[in-house]
């Protein structure tokens, strides 16, 4: 007996139904959460799209190509969520010039930590790293990346340091960076991810030779951004201890994660509103702990990493900053000897471009009258030659 197609068919009309563009459940809203592949992605926005479900909201994952696209997308449509690292949020709120149109939802359940990479043995703090960046060549992840945010946030808080970086370049991805980081001597890697030193990029960075620089002064824990400290000081580790050595451990700036969306006075329609600041509440309610996927995978981070006390915070700064002024007579001398030989660079040119012009003036006088002899010699042997004879017709 001949089957009849139309079950197929339905069954594809109803996956088509049940699912949206991109594979998102149709009538489901967004959580944008940056790179596929990233921490967002795969660890965090999986557990809040659950807790919203059981408080009958409906949204799905769908991955950016980094926080300027997620900020976009909210900007865009101001019922969608977005996950993004505070200071890439305070960066592009400002230079999109929608500071007031956002609502963060949730503040500082987890943090990121910025970690700067090099196999130069006299770059051991941020004073002495920002001291020398004009020097310095800096290596970043792709450019809509949440590192190349920090480092964006970081020269602009530091014109006289980091901010005179010559250059830049972005790699394809952090792994990259820290591989042409540690390329030479003259070269530094910068990225940002969650404290776990059993990450393959910490590894990566003993296997070629290199070693951290924690990312912290007191210009950058003095920062803050919609009412809200960008910075915190925090003990990392970042190494695992090894049959001869214990584990290594380092104090650097970590920047809280967010959860935000569009004010609910941007939402149109009064039930949608409504539904918006109700979503609004209901995600600042939940517990920190409801929000943090597999336990054990974070349990693990905040034990390898804890805020630092203002006691120890302050010892680690005088010591960045004793190592920033040390290094910049050395930076100030090289900038006035610079700045001396171009002028005296300058002035020899002015000197041979003067003593030159009599030269170059009688060249000209010499070749002119040169030119006028050759056409006078030549008018007269034309002259002198006789004349063809007529031809015979």
């Amino acid at each position: 007996m001949h089957k009849s197609p139309a079950l197929p068919i339905v069954l594809v009309a109803l996956a088509l139904g049940a699912f949206g563009p991109g594979g998102m459940p149709a009538g489901a809203n967004r959580i944008n959460t940056g790179a596929a592949d990233g921490p967002y992605q795969k660890h965090f926005c999986a557990v809040l799209a659950q807790q919203l479900k059981l408080a009958q909201f409906d949204f799905a994952c769908k991955a950016t190509a980094g926080p300027r696209e997620t900020v976009e997308r909210v900007l865009a449509d101001p019922s969608q969520l977005g996950y993004v690292q505070l200071d890439a949020f305070a960066l592009l709120a400002t230079e999109l010039k929608a500071q007031t149109a956002f609502s963060v939802v949730r503040h500082d359940d987890v943090r990121q930590c910025l970690y700067a990479v090099t196999r130069n043995p006299q770059l051991t703090n941020w004073g002495e790293l920002s001291a020398n960046a004009r020097q310095l060549r800096l290596v970043l992840p792709p450019a809509d990346s949440d590192s190349a945010s920090s480092f964006q946030f970081l020269r602009a808080i530091d014109p006289a340091g980091l901010g005179k970086t010559q250059e830049v370049r972005h790699a394809p991805s952090i792994e990259s960076a820290i591989r042409e980081g540690l390329s030479a001597e003259d070269t530094v890697s910068l990225f940002v991810q969650f404290p776990d030193p059993d990450s393959e990029r910490f590894a990566l960075i003993q296997e070629l030779g290199g070693h951290v620089v924690p990312v912290i002064d007191r210009a950058i824990l003095r920062q803050e951004a919609l009412g809200k400290k960008v910075y915190f000081a925090q003990e990392t580790q970042v190494e695992n201890p090894q049959w001869i050595k214990s584990a290594r451990r380092i104090v650097t700036a970590c920047t809280p994660v967010l959860v935000f969306t569009g004010t609910a006075d941007r939402v149109a329609g009064d039930k949608a509103r409504k539904d918006h600041e109700d979503l609004i509440r209901t995600i600042g309610a939940l517990k920190g702990a409801a929000l943090l996927p597999e336990e054990g995978l974070f349990a693990k981070l905040l034990k390898h990493s804890k805020e630092l006390t203002a006691a120890s915070t302050e010892k680690l700064l005088a010591a960045t900053e004793q190592a920033r002024e040390k290094a910049r007579p050395y930076t100030d001398k090289a900038m006035e000897a610079a700045k001396e030989g171009a002028e005296q660079a300058k002035g020899a040119a002015e000197r041979a471009s003067d003593a030159a012009k009599p030269y170059v003036d009688m060249s000209k006088e010499a070749a002119q009258k040169a030119y006028d002899e050759a056409m006078k010699m030549a008018k007269e042997l034309l002259q002198k030659q006789p004349q063809s004879p007529p031809k015979n017709d």
